[in-house]
Parts: structure tokens; sequence; C-alpha cells
């Protein structure tokens, strides 16, 4: 049976458990349950702290976890977990920050002290760029370690940017790290289900940013209609009564959907309908 961690509170969390819930898997009706069963999927889920997922995967007491990149890195597994599937979900960036008008580059960080909570992550890329300040390590209320004295800057997840202009600060340099929810795994281990989980959670992703799009064009317009949706492989294209025209059906970005039709009426498509996918495997 395969065990997986999941996040057990906040963002992170409503995230995983929503994706597994498209994806088939039983999931926790309360958030007090901290493991559940799946029998009928032969799979079996862990609820923990975010922090932790990457210790009880990278020392095999878990199969698989799903956490945020930045929360894996930070962990400081050595090696013995990795990334196996970015999930597309939960994006932020992890930055420096420091008081409005303070820093513009990195390099003017040598020498001082850097607040973060992420000290693990921190120190490796401090490290990989040569700089040499010290790490401050805090668990919450990271921005207002310089106000406080603690810090001259900080090193923080950032999303919108609002929570540091109202501290009096902004971010500088570039992002330290680009991070997501993600599918962390044993290095180099492929446990019984593994695939299966893999597949169902890209079939989610693939639903999630694809509509199916249906039209009709005549004859001579094909070649035109399919260069402007070609799909993932290649649309299907199914004769109709009239002989002269065809039905043509093709997987499109949700995001560029209304452009996409605008196209395909001016090009003399006709009958544009757009439908969802609930659930697909590639």
């Amino acid at each position: 049976m395969l065990r997986v961690a999941v996040p057990n509170k906040g963002a992170l969390s409503e995230a995983a458990t929503s994706m597994l819930r498209e994806s088939g898997y039983l999931q926790r009706r309360d958030n007090r349950e901290l493991v559940i069963v799946d029998s009928e999927n032969e799979i079996e889920f862990f609820y923990l702290r975010p922090r932790d997922i990457a210790v009880y995967v990278g020392r095999g007491i878990l199969d698989v976890g799903l956490t945020g990149r930045d929360l894996f890195l930070d962990a400081e597994v050595n090696g013995d977990a990795e990334e196996i599937l970015p999930l597309g979900v939960g994006a932020s960036t992890f930055r420096f920050a420091g008081p409005a008008g303070a820093f513009t580059t990195e390099a003017e960080l040598n020498g001082k002290r850097i607040a973060t909570s992420y000290d693990g992550l921190l120190r490796g890329y401090l490290r990989e760029k040569g700089i040499d300040a010290e790490v401050v390590r805090l668990d919450g209320a990271i921005e207002s370690s310089v106000r406080l004295g603690v810090a001259d800057a900080i090193a923080d997840v950032v999303e919108t940017g609002n929570t540091l202009k109202a501290a009096g600060m902004e971010t500088f340099g570039e992002p330290i790290l680009a991070s997501e929810a993600v599918l962390i795994g044993r290095t180099g281990a492929s446990p019984a289900g593994l695939e299966v989980l893999k597949r169902r959670l890209t079939g989610v992703l693939v639903a999630r940013r694809y509509v199916m799009l249906d039209y009709d064009i005549r004859k001579e317009l094909v070649e035109q209609a399919i260069a402007v949706t070609p799909g993932l492989e290649s649309p299907t294209i199914s004769p109709l009564a009239d002989s002269e025209w065809v039905a043509v059906r093709s997987m499109v970005k949700k995001n560029q959907t209304n452009t996409i039709m605008d196209e395909l009426y001016d090009l003399g498509g006709r009958a544009i309908l757009v439908s969802q996918i609930h659930a697909c495997r590639i």
C-alpha cells in the first residue's frame, strides 16, 4: 500500500487535498483525522506539518509526499528525496527584502544579518553565491525583525508583496527560488502505486488547464483551422451530413479559449462549443 504524506493545514493542505479528491482518492472530512486508508485504491494518507513531510519521505518512513518546493529544499534531506512532479498550485517566490531603499543587489548583504524561517534553503543559496552573511532563524513575523533590530534584511516567501509594503519593506535582487506545490519521493525509488498516483495527478493538471473545443468548418479550411487548434497530439476530424463540412474536436488551453473562438469564427468556423474536461489520462 502506497504511503503518502499530505499537508495537514493551510493553503497548501487545501490545494493538495482538492487535487487528490479530483484524482479519485478518499480524503478526510474532519481536520482532526491524522490518517486515512483508501483500501479501494490501495493507498494510505498521513496528514503532517508541511515542514516535516520531506523528512519523513527522505528517511523512507513514507513513500511520497505533497509539499512546497521551498519546504522540501529547506529540509536539507541530502539527496535522500527528489522532486517527482510539479503540481501547478501554490505558486510563490522566495526573495530577499529590506527597508525601502536600503539594498539594491545581493552583494550588499555581505557582512549583514538576514532573518528567515527557511535557514537551510537560505544557507545553501548564500554558499552558492559566495555571500558571507549571518543567518538568523525565526519562526514567524519575519517582517518585524528589521524594525526590532534583529536583522538587516530578510529572506521570505512572497506571494503578493502587500505584507512587505505594509512593513515599509521592498524586495531586491533576483528571486532565490520559484516555488509551488510538488510531489516528492524517495530518491530512485518506485513503490507500487506511484505511477498511478502520478498519472492521476497529471490528469487533474491537464483537466484544469484545458477545455474541449468542438466546431464545424468547411473542408477547404480545415488545414488553416487545425493550425489554430492543433490539440495535444492531433485533433479529431469527423464528416458531417453536408459533405462540404467537417466537425473538429480539439483540446485547447483554457486561458486562450475566447481568443481561439474568435479566430475560428473569423476563419469561417461555426457551431463553436466549449466543454469542461472533468478527468483525463494523457
